[in-house]
């Protein structure tokens, strides 16, 4: 075993189950936290901004442009598929766009670059996909011509995946993972709608998607706040995609906290602040931002799990803007504005979770709350995850005015009864590894 439980008291002597008080971290995953560099998130910034325009309709030269810049990070990708055994496999998807008349002004292509490494089980068909844009813009959204850094919008996403795919190459994982720079953000999500239809049209088990947009700038303009010791995690409640069947069983058991998109931003703050020291993810209560979008959301709308990380203070002079200074105030996404120890704990988070979650089993199956008599315990039901192996479960649980799990108990068992009121918590299933990593959380269904 790779993890410490420390156990406060066994409910009564008989029983098999026990409330788990700490939980350590696991030294592989958090060695290769450590392993994350802010000089190299620093050197592949300043290669990425040398393109000039990221803008998603320039198509310049080799070293201009969106397409240059394509080239750059798909070379990257490969750089590390040596170190890989062969799982590491990088390519540029590319489509085509007909003109919408607003933002995309005639056909052009596109393409999204992809690095994928492929799960080593063969039986286990689970998918990760994680994300950042690698357009950028300025002031004018159809000006593709003035220079358009997108250090932090986003060119920060990009990096970090890049630096992910360094770091997770070598290692080898029971599921898949996919990053993908994926363009036409800027124009409409269209990168990112592209993806999400195709992994619908193609049935992935596609478990979850983590977007990164803007998470290397740690201060503020206008509140003048500086922090970067925060990290944003935008979710939604009620699911953008829902079938009438699941929003009967959403007003049945109130779960509106309880989408699957939220149980995905809860397990990253806990796992995320559990690894990178100076770090506390905020649980954001909404999609996105007002008069903003991000990639997850087409994900979102195709019924995906879905979840964006977004720095915590916005600095709105140096987002979509012409490279100028008025009144004394710098404006324009460049690379000094960039807080690179900021980024490498966002990086580094990103990283912990995803190794976790492929690490860990496949989620409990057909978990259920009983509730056939009236009674002030608790009993909760579950079968076995379909991929990995499960050596125990947590049985999560919270007041229902709380945002995080409060209590973990710990069994073996597929089956519990706990004296706690069904009426007055909500309660979710885990299942573990051997070595202590946690599947996402599963809310129950109501059974009689």
């Amino acid at each position: 075993m790779r993890i410490l439980y420390v156990f406060i008291f066994l409910f009564c002597s008989h029983t098999s189950f026990t409330q788990v008080t700490t939980i350590q971290r696991n030294p592989e995953i958090f060695e290769m936290a450590n392993e994350v560099s802010s000089d190299r998130l620093e050197e592949y910034l300043y290669e990425l901004v040398e393109f000039g325009t990221r803008h998603s309709l320039s198509q310049d030269s080799e070293e201009r442009g969106i397409e240059a810049a394509r080239q750059y990070v798909l070379n990257k990708f490969r750089s590390f598929e040596s170190q890989s055994g062969g799982r590491l496999s990088s390519k540029i998807d590319y489509f085509t766009i007909a003109s919408d008349g607003k933002r995309v002004t005639q056909e052009i292509r596109m393409g999204n670059v992809m690095a994928t490494l492929k799960g080593s089980d063969p039986k286990d068909d689970r998918v990760f996909v994680v994300s950042g844009h690698i357009d950028s813009r300025v002031s004018d959204i159809m000006n593709m011509e003035s220079d358009a850094p997108g250090a932090n919008d986003d060119g920060s996403g990009v990096v970090a995946m890049i630096e992910m795919v360094s770091i997770m190459a070598s290692q080898s994982f029971p599921s898949t993972i996919v990053f993908v720079a994926v363009s036409g953000e800027e124009q409409g999500l269209i990168g990112a709608t592209h993806l999400a239809k195709k992994a619908k049209a193609e049935n992935w088990n596609l478990v979850a998607m983590i977007n990164n947009d803007m998470i290397g700038n740690s201060s503020s303009n206008g509140t003048h706040l500086r922090d970067n010791t925060k990290l944003r995690v935008f979710s939604e409640g009620v699911p953008l995609f829902e079938t009438d069947e699941m929003a009967s069983m959403r007003r049945q058991t109130n779960a509106e906290n309880d989408s699957k998109s939220r149980q995905l931003a809860r397990y990253i703050k806990e796992v995320g602040e559990r690894y990178v020291d100076h770090l506390e993810i905020k649980l954001l209560y909404r999609n996105d931002r007002f008069l903003r979008g991000g990639d997850h959301t087409p994900f979102s709308r195709e019924g995906f799990t879905a979840v964006r990380l977004c720095e915590m203070n916005e600095n709105y002079t140096q987002q979509h803007q012409d490279i100028r200074v008025e009144d004394g105030v710098a404006y324009g996404d460049k690379v000094e504005h960039i807080d690179f120890e900021y980024l490498r704990k966002n990086t580094a988070a990103n990283l912990v979770v995803l190794t976790s979650l492929v690490r860990a089993p496949s989620v409990p199956r057909e978990v259920g709350i009983v509730i056939s008599e009236l009674t002030n315990n608790t009993q909760l039901t579950w079968m076995p995850p379909a991929f990995g192996s499960a050596v125990g479960y947590y049985v999560l649980m919270r007041e229902t005015s709380s945002s995080m799990w409060e209590k973990k108990i710990y069994t073996r068992d597929t089956a519990i009864e706990i004296p706690y009121s069904k009426d007055n918590y909500f309660f979710a299933v885990q299942a573990v590894s051997e070595g202590g990593e946690e599947s996402l959380a599963v809310f129950p269904v109501p059974i009689r």
